[in-house]
């Protein structure tokens, strides 16, 4: 077992890591109910509104904001209220580490499915679009609203996401294998309908990259719950595994959950950020009849930064139970996967 002054250190490190993972969930949430439905907010809420990057009419928000801003901000305190209940009440890390991992997992496995129903359904539209079958196929009005990309962003996308999060629940794997492989095979079918049949079109290549760059950053979580990340290891292998995990530690929280929660605060805290702003306008490619999925590219950043704290926060929460149970190198393994 840990000594006290460790066991206080831990608890402390376990807290942050608990509250920092669920409110980052939360805080994209609110993200999305503030700029979407108007809510005033957690920080408008407490009447700390010059820190937000929501934009207060002088005369205040209306009854239904102030509502939701009650709600939000409720949530939130019950979020660390139930992080330090996790910390104090308990001392299961390996349990809170696989309900993270498990969060995680999930996360990916619904934007996989999400990328993949979403990839082939949007490049069906926009082939029929370029070769002007869409009006044909869906009447008059229903064709010029499929080459609108916010109708078709909220009327194909928002519900063939919604599915992707069903399939999710059902499917307990994590398939990026087959998204790797369904890169090769449009990039292959670009190569043939160019080089044999003479035909190509923008929709084609944005497929590809829509797909591998979900493929780069979705892997980066299930990567580092494998520990396939590539390691410039000069010491660290030759080090005890209370040392290696006292690193781990050390790196988690100074390096790994401030890079993510740099991500999200820089992307997404005003209407204009970097990923807010895509998003909200349903952006599009500059070439006429590409695919309508360019602001899902800036999500990409959202679901990369979520995965990863709470991958970064299981991966703590196992290095600090490494520690306070002494496990050594030789059954590490075993009492990581009990």
């Amino acid at each position: 077992m840990a000594s006290p002054k460790e066991h206080k250190v831990f608890s402390m490190i376990r807290f942050i890591g608990l509250s920092s993972a669920f409110l980052a969930l939360v805080y994209v949430i609110n993200n999305f109910i503030i700029f979407n439905f108007g809510a005033a907010g957690f920080l408008h809420t407490l009447n700390l509104g010059s820190f937000s990057g929501v934009e207060v009419p002088k005369t205040g928000f209306n009854k239904q904001a102030n509502i939701f801003g009650i709600l939000q901000t409720s949530i939130i305190f019950g979020i660390v209220s139930y992080s330090a209940y996790r910390t104090f009440s308990a001392s299961r890390l390996r349990d809170d580490a696989n309900l993270l991992d498990w969060i995680s997992a999930y996360i990916i496995r619904a934007a996989f499915w999400a990328v993949l129903i979403v990839g082939l359904t949007d490049a069906v539209l926009s082939f029929l679009r370029v070769e002007g079958f869409h009006k044909v196929l869906f009447g008059e009005n229903a064709g010029a609203a499929i080459a609108l990309p916010s109708a078709r962003g909220l009327y194909v996308h928002v519900p063939l996401m919604i599915l992707a999060a069903l399939i999710a629940l059902r499917d307990k794997s994590v398939s990026l294998v087959w998204l790797a492989l369904l890169v090769v095979i449009a990039e292959f079918l670009i190569v043939i309908a160019r080089f044999i049949y003479g035909y190509e079109q923008t929709f084609m290549g944005d497929l590809v990259r829509f797909w591998y760059a979900a493929l780069f950053l979705f892997a980066s979580a299930y990567t580092l719950k494998e520990d396939g990340h590539v390691r410039v290891d000069v010491v660290y292998a030759g080090l005890r595994r209370k040392t290696k995990s006292t690193l781990n530690i050390i790196g988690i929280v100074f390096f790994g959950l401030p890079l993510c929660w740099l991500i999200l605060a820089r992307g997404m805290w005003g209407k204009s950020s970097l990923i807010n702003s895509p998003m909200l306008n349903f952006e599009t490619s500059m070439s006429g009849f590409g695919m309508y999925v360019k602001y899902l590219m800036a999500a990409f950043l959202i679901v990369f930064a979520l995965s990863m704290i709470f991958q970064f926060t299981a991966y703590l929460l196992n290095s600090m139970a490494d520690i306070e149970e002494k496990v050594a190198d030789d059954d590490s393994d075993e009492e990581v996967n009990a």
